[in-house]
């Protein structure tokens, strides 16, 4: 027991007189540590100088330090949606600090504790935990070249063991590669994301000649616009493309770029895809192009009509882009600014019967300019009077004898919009997308 505490006191003092040249030096140096001894280290509590440019104290502690907080461990079983994690913090006190000296930048062991609550791993399966995991840059190219050419990730983990000697010195898990893979994937599309986009549409149009695509750039060479439309929809738009619906309130990628789908029906009232397009901001110009560059892909075929929302924009461009189409607001979306800008129970039930009403043109002007004025509307700025200016895009006795296939919404482009967020994200690139 005497040579036990007398080996302890030893290494003890050994370590307590180190010093390094850096905070990753201490890192390293008390990871090192933990891994012959089976514990994992956590980085903890911080300590900045008066400029907050400097850390000056960094305290590395082991990863079961800590508790689990009461309120995770105090809720009911039924009231937990998901199963609750292992619980992995014991308030173990073990821990390594570390503190700069302000004249020289050396890093000193300021306190240093090893007495764990918990039971110590093996060294044979230490290299497990979470702090010893580490992929080397030698490994991460063979993973890359592995991964290029199809082989699946649980058969790249049995390569590197036959290629180290066993699990236990390759030094990463199979989890580990995993997420690897998924970082080096979204890092390689992200940083060329525009051009590897626009490569792999090219690609397409070698294969399919009738594949339609084209973009516009700012003079930065940054990607403003995207249009495309494979042969099937160029097709089903020259059979059916007296009524296209189309919005742009959905976002799928992490650009936050509006996707505009342009749908339709077909025979069997059936929803169709004509084209979908890419901008970078909701603007007259961007949808001036974006409308251009559809007619272009459909040999400047113009629709009768067009359903969309309530973009003024979308609005302006199509006015000059398509002027003989006629254009019809989304119910729906007229709807939605009832209720959100109309809190009178009376005044929304009224409004609403503009929407149908198949009363003349000359009854329906009467009855607006007595709905106006009985509610005081006499603000241009206000929602009642803008939608009076537009009512001939949305009332009812002005769009008797068009041809809208029976829509009154841009539901269809919607509800392609609810199967694309099946599958879509926010976080995705425009690769993916």
């Amino acid at each position: 027991m005497a040579d036990a505490s007398a080996e302890c006191l030893d290494e003890y003092v050994n370590i307590v007189s180190k010093m390094f040249h850096s905070e990753d030096e201490g890192f390293e140096f008390y990871n090192k540590y933990a891994l012959e001894k089976g514990f994992s280290v956590r980085k903890g509590y911080v300590e900045w100088d008066e400029a907050n440019e400097k850390i000056i104290m960094r305290k590395l502690v082991c990863s079961r330090e800590g508790c689990r907080e009461e309120k995770h461990m105090k809720r009911k079983r039924e009231d937990r949606k998901r199963k609750p994690r292992n619980i992995t913090r014991v308030g173990c006190k073990a821990k390594f600090v570390i503190a700069r000296v302000a004249k020289t930048g050396r890093w000193f062991v300021k306190d240093f504790i090893d007495e764990h609550n918990h039971p110590l791993a093996p060294r044979d399966l230490a290299c497990f935990l979470r702090s010893h995991r580490r992929i080397s840059d030698e490994q991460k190219a063979d993973i890359i070249e592995m991964e290029s050419v199809g082989i699946r990730k649980h058969k790249i983990m049995d390569v590197l063991c036959m290629q180290y000697g066993g699990y236990d010195h390759v030094g990463c898990m199979t989890r580990d590669i995993y997420n690897f893979c998924h970082r080096y994937k979204q890092e390689t599309v992200a940083a060329g994301d525009a051009q590897t986009v626009i490569c792999h549409m090219m690609a397409r149009q070698e294969r399919d000649p009738d594949y339609f695509f084209k973009y516009l750039v700012d003079k930065d060479g940054h990607l403003k616009g995207l249009f495309w439309s494979d042969t099937q929809s160029r097709l089903d738009y020259e059979a059916f493309g007296d009524v296209v619906v189309f919005d742009s309130t959905y976002r799928t990628n992490k650009y936050n770029l509006p996707f505009v789908p342009f749908v339709g029906l077909n025979h069997h009232r059936s929803t169709v895809i004509f084209g979908c397009g890419i901008i970078s901001h909701e603007t007259n110009e961007a949808y001036e192009w974006m409308l251009r560059t559809f007619s272009e892909a459909m040999s400047q075929k113009h629709p009768i009509s067009v359903i969309t929302d309530g973009d003024l924009a979308m609005q302006r461009a199509i006015k000059v882009v398509w002027p003989d189409s006629y254009h019809r607001l989304c119910v729906w979306h007229i709807q939605q600014n009832i209720v959100r800008h109309l809190h009178d129970d009376e005044v929304r039930e009224e409004f609403r019967s503009f929407i149908y009403d198949s009363s003349s043109i000359e009854e329906h002007e009467r009855k607006w300019i007595e709905f106006l004025r009985r509610n005081e509307v006499t603000s241009e700025e206000s929602w009642l009077h803008q939608m009076y200016q537009m009512r001939k895009l949305w009332c009812a006795p002005y769009l008797v004898g068009r041809c809208f296939l029976g829509l009154s919404s841009n539901q269809r482009s919607e509800s392609l919009n609810s199967v694309l967020h099946t599958h879509l994200e926010g976080k995705m690139t425009c690769l993916i997308c």
